[in-house]
């Protein structure tokens, strides 16, 4: 199994009683906007550039909600989810940038996108009510050793 990395952008409306969902063209399934992590980019930069390439809003990031972690056996992949609390940042607009990707954009309550995606204890609305952890990304560095 080969290791994949998923950062994804939690962002609700105002009132905090929907979340921002899209729906992907060839899996037709339900997430929140996000995605892989390209080589050599870090989580918080891979969520705020998905949420823009697959609903086309700038995001400003929280802290991190949740993480989870699943074995695709049949794509032979790990899978880390790395999910961050978010606000829209701008105009807060939302469209499909990537029709090739993104089939569906949508603002949904949270008992539906609880069904949509159920990977979540206790729920998206808790992950709404919780305190989002701190995130940093540290940047390159060097380890030294004691032999240098």
């Amino acid at each position: 199994m080969y290791r994949v990395d998923v950062a994804y952008a939690l962002l609700t409306n105002e009132e905090q009683t929907k979340v921002l969902m899209v729906r992907n063209i060839h899996t037709f399934s339900w997430s929140l906007p996000g995605g892989a992590v390209e080589v050599g980019e870090a989580w918080e930069a891979a969520a705020v550039r998905e949420a823009k390439e697959e609903a086309g809003i700038e995001v400003e990031l929280l802290g991190i909600c949740a993480v989870n972690e699943c074995f695709f056996e049949d794509r032979g992949e790990h899978v880390v989810f790395a999910t961050f609390r978010a606000k829209a940042a701008g105009d807060g607009e939302i469209f499909i940038s990537r029709p090739h990707e993104i089939a569906e954009v949508q603002w949904v309550e949270l008992d539906e996108a609880d069904l949509r995606m159920p990977y979540y204890r206790g729920g998206i609305r808790r992950l709404i009510e919780a305190e989002p952890i701190p995130y940093t990304f540290q940047g390159k560095q060097t380890i030294k050793t004691y032999n240098e």
